[in-house]
């Protein structure tokens, strides 16, 4: 049955419009297409404009070969010297990155880059250079990279990110697959996500988008309607390996800060530090605390050293926001810090028996004091090539160590690995002798042993380590 004409226009006008609502467009300035090119809407335009800035990049990776354990301990490894053994194995790494500046400044992921020992960068148009990188953060997932050009390069301007919302167009392009440049299109799915994506899951914080992402756009361009860039396409989370699935990218807010840091010359990415132990607030807890629904993060513990201890923080405290920003996981509460910026103030909402009210915190690095005191074990020792450090707040951050860890941390085990001591391990005490510094241990090590018996903290669990020396 053929639908009368008058029905099938109405139809048609009913899709014009949700195009036009989608792209942003005022109802009131909605007219019937005029000419071909108004019928034939798309987002040729805007690809045109952005393409440019987005780059593929190709990375070479030494890798050290496998090999045996043994060839890594310290006193077995003369026994490998052998000129025909395997030798270190370049790997090649694809990915995208996006340029921020005319003079060069270019942002990828730090999975794609960080390792390398040479890096190439090719433009859109086939231009290709040398790239370097200024400043890098494996937790983060980002790295800055610096290209030199006799002309000004194509960029990409940074949205800030806080303004991003839930619904908006957004398009992914990227280098997938190394096949070249690609474009592809979907929504903002979702905000605030952490404990996904890349980099260290505990610190993650992304915008979540439905745009298909796959191996290589890594590192490329998530961007809006303008053209402006809303983050760095990172990972994609999926069942079967493909891109169907949920693609996560790093906001632009924490991509500002890395190239604030990188142009200062900061060749390390200078995290605030907290000092708190805490957890999200959920329905169970919410009305006992005096909220009147879930959310935030009530505090368990604080370090003598902590800034939010300073400000008048208190554990059984309830931390809802930052600067205004609302915040229900750690991770999401180190994400506010680290887009405020070290060495500048942020307004803290705490809720204290069912008040509200705020504080001052002073966003500093995490002090590296007392002195860490770094010993590494030689040759003639029990433990060769061991390498301890003193624990202090640096130490702490740097290893992800609980809150409450003291004494001496491993950052290497040399032979002792054989005997199941791992970098990150806490010794609390050998043979009964307890340590607080890694002098006791040598000392503990320098008397006449014929076995030890090493007390171990591992993440939240102790465990004894019983061998021969």
């Amino acid at each position: 049955m053929r639908v009368p004409r008058p029905l099938r226009i109405s139809l048609g006008m009913k899709v014009l419009v949700l195009i036009l609502s989608l792209l942003g467009a005022p109802l009131a300035a909605q007219q019937v297409p005029q000419s071909q090119s108004e019928i034939q809407l798309s987002f040729v335009p805007l690809v045109r404009e952005a393409a440019p800035a987005v780059v593929n990049i190709y990375a070479k990776i030494m890798a050290e070969p496998r090999g045996t354990p043994l060839q890594r301990d310290p006193f077995f490894e003369r026994f490998f010297r052998d000129p025909f053994m395997e030798r270190p194995r370049v790997q090649n790494s694809l990915g995208s990155g996006v340029i921020l500046s005319a003079d060069g400044i270019v942002v990828s992921n730090y999975h794609v880059v960080g390792m390398a020992t040479e890096i190439r960068v090719v433009l859109s148009d086939r231009r290709e250079y040398e790239a370097r990188v200024l400043l890098g953060d494996k937790d983060a997932d980002l790295a800055i990279l610096k290209i030199e050009a006799e002309e000004d390069l194509p960029f990409l301007d940074l949205r800030d990110s806080a303004g991003v919302e839930v619904g908006e167009l957004a398009l992914a392009i990227g280098n997938p697959f190394g096949v070249g440049q690609t474009v592809s299109s979907g929504i903002v799915s979702g905000l605030a996500r952490s404990g996904v994506g890349g980099g260290n899951s505990g610190v993650g914080y992304f915008i979540q988008t439905d745009a298909p992402i796959n191996p290589g756009n890594s590192g490329g361009a998530l961007i809006d309607m303008a053209g402006r860039l809303i983050g760095i396409n990172t990972s994609i989370l999926t069942r079967s390996g493909g891109s169907n699935g949920i693609g996560f990218a790093i906001p632009a807010d924490l991509v500002a800060v890395f190239v604030e840091q990188a142009r200062a010359g900061q060749v390390r990415f200078g995290r605030p530090w907290a000092g708190i132990s805490g957890q999200p607030v959920d329905s169970d807890m919410a009305g006992p605390l005096g909220l009147d629904r879930p959310g935030g993060i009530i505090v368990s513990g604080l370090h003598p050293a902590s800034p939010f201890l300073a400000a008048g923080l208190e554990v059984g405290d309830v931390i809802t926001a930052v600067d205004g920003a609302p915040v229900n996981t750690p991770a999401e509460m180190i994400y506010r810090m680290s887009v405020a910026g070290l060495g500048r103030e942020a307004e803290v909402t705490r809720v204290q028996e069912g008040q509200e009210g705020t504080l001052t915190v002073s966003l500093i690095a995490a002090p590296d004091t007392p002195a860490r005191d770094e010993i590494t074990l030689g040759q003639r020792s029990k433990l060769p090539g061991l390498r301890m450090v003193r624990i202090n707040p640096a130490v702490l951050s740097e290893l992800n160590l609980p809150l409450q860890s003291e004494g001496v941390a491993v950052l290497n085990p040399g032979v002792a690995a054989r005997v199941g001591l791992r970098a990150g391990d806490v010794v609390l005490a050998i043979n009964g002798v307890e340590v607080g510094h890694p002098d006791d241990v040598v000392a503990v090590l320098a008397g006449q042993l014929r076995r030890v018996e090493m007390v171990v903290r591992r993440g939240a669990r102790q465990t004894v380590l019983r061998f021969r020396v």
